[in-house]
């Protein structure tokens, strides 16, 4: 057995060379061996790095757009270099299979890219003349000090759905990423030092709940970016406001598969499959809740319990389909869901706890999961499970699988099956939720769209990435001048320079 290696906060470019009052545990799911010590970090510590953020700040709020895309190009190019080594490590603490890990930080690199075009993202408008010899003109300025609070199910990607534009729009950055699988966070941090970012731009704190009210309090933050479960959302967004800070909390979701009678029922069940167990199913776009308009659930279900008979669970680094659930306490709450779906009368079609895991050593293992005749008030309906457990409700029509989507109190992801382009059209006008497929399993915009539900799955009004992210880092202003004899003069024949 190893020994576990120290993991800690990243301060000023640099590891912390501090002593942590307390710590916590990491282990790599598909062993169960502890493989890491966590530093927690205390309010007091917090404060100290939040301080040295804003004093860092100014000076790349001031720093030009010029030189703020050369970085972003340069921690693209590294973090492309590396992408690998930070899949591995997701894998080592995550437990998702490395071809997944690697997609995750594919994805996050196209926010990266997305910010790199910030000179035009920036843009403000201006109007000559607007009163005699008056103009107007509106510029978008950066916050200061922005705080980033990550969850385990994406190490990788959720960060870089926020830092990269925090960065690009000229803030300064705090992150705080999961206590569960903190390493590959600390390890794109790293990069965008030798990208050639100034210290105390981007700065990592590992903590529990002390250090997230540290910072949802303190008076510089002046925004938190949050994606976890749907209590701690709410809990983010009205601690943080009520502390005068910009919020975007995302939360849970409880995301539908429509497939309507009409549907390619083989594209279905391969689309069913993959949302709904991708992941180990610890996706907030996974696809838990599959509505099948009869009379093709019977059918439909027997096309996905003969794929799921194909699926190999095990250790993500030997080729398997799906991985472990990443700590044995979540494993053991997905479990429970089991027996509790059966005793309030749902039909257990494939029930993962009998399968067979590629594996050394006792991970943190559950199959692919299989419910029938799931309804509305069962605890498998009800709750966001997270994990591989995918519920078939049946309906009679469109309308009645509708009415259920609307009626859920989430409305992140929602996706529709069929053939019927009028059906489909109809669908995502009236469809109650933020993001929406149309034979489309995982509809994640990308980059240069945003991300974000609806209902019970966002608390604030802006989405993550896109322009919406950009707005949501930046505070408008307009300028109104007059100039009544403007002039400027001396001698340069050199090439005009952006610096």
């Amino acid at each position: 057995m190893t020994t576990p290696t120290r993991i800690t906060h990243l301060i000023g470019g640099q590891p912390w060379t501090g002593t942590a009052e307390r710590t916590s545990p990491v282990f790599n799911p598909a062993t169960g061996e502890q493989t890491g010590v966590l530093d927690l970090a205390s309010a007091s510590l917090v404060d100290e790095v939040v301080t040295q953020s804003a004093a860092a700040w100014e000076g790349w709020a001031d720093a030009s757009l010029a030189k703020r895309t050369q970085v972003l190009f340069a921690f693209r190019e590294l973090l492309n270099e590396r992408k690998e080594d930070i899949a591995a490590l997701i894998t080592a603490e995550h437990g998702k299979v490395l071809s997944d890990a690697l997609g995750e930080v594919t994805r996050g690199l196209e926010v990266a890219e997305f910010a790199c075009g910030i000179p035009q993202l920036l843009r403000g408008g201006f109007t000559e003349n607007a009163s005699t010899n008056v103009d107007v003109y509106s510029i978008r300025q950066p916050l200061g000090v922005v705080a980033v609070i990550s969850p385990f199910n994406f190490p990788a990607m959720v960060p870089m759905w926020f830092i990269p534009i925090a960065i690009a729009c000229g803030n300064a950055v705090v992150l705080k990423p999961s206590e569960k699988d903190p390493s590959a966070a600390v390890a794109i941090a790293a990069l965008w030092k030798e990208a050639g970012l100034p210290d105390g731009i981007m700065q990592v704190v590992h903590g529990d709940k002390e250090a997230v009210d540290a910072l949802l309090t303190h008076p510089e933050v002046k925004s938190v970016s949050f994606v976890g479960s749907t209590p701690i959302a709410r809990y983010v967004y009205e601690t943080g406001t009520a502390h005068g800070k910009r919020v975007q909390a995302l939360g849970g979701a409880k995301n539908h598969m429509l497939v309507l009678p009409d549907a390619d029922l083989d594209l279905a069940a391969d689309a069913a499959v993959n949302a709904g167990f991708g992941s180990a199913g610890e996706r907030c776009m996974a696809i838990s809740a599959l509505v099948a308009v009869e009379p093709i659930a019977d059918e439909l279900i027997s096309k996905i319990k003969d794929r799921m008979g194909k699926l190999v669970t095990g250790d993500g680094t030997r080729g398997c389909d799906m991985g472990p659930l990443v700590t044995a306490q979540h494993r053991d709450k997905v479990t429970s869901y089991l027996d509790a779906g059966v005793a309030e009368g749902a039909t257990l079609v494939v029930d993962g706890r009998q399968d067979e895991y590629e594996s050394d050593g006792e991970g943190f293992f559950l199959a692919p999961t299989l419910f029938d005749h799931v309804k509305p008030g069962m605890s498998l309906y009800d709750d966001e499970i997270f994990g591989p457990v995918l519920s078939v409700v049946r309906v009679g029509s469109y309308d009645e699988g509708l009415k259920l989507i609307n009626s859920n109190p989430y409305g992140n992801g929602t996706a529709i099956f069929t053939n019927d382009g009028g059906a489909a059209r109809k669908f995502q006008r009236h469809v109650e939720v933020g993001m929406v497929g149309v034979n489309v399993p995982i509809p994640v915009p990308v980059s240069y769209y945003s991300f974000g539900g609806w209902k019970n799955s966002l608390f604030g009004d802006s989405h993550a990435h896109g322009m919406e992210g950009v707005h949501f880092f930046t505070r408008g202003k307009v300028v109104t001048s007059r100039w009544l004899d403007p002039s400027h003069g001396g001698l340069n024949l050199g090439f005009p320079q952006n610096v």
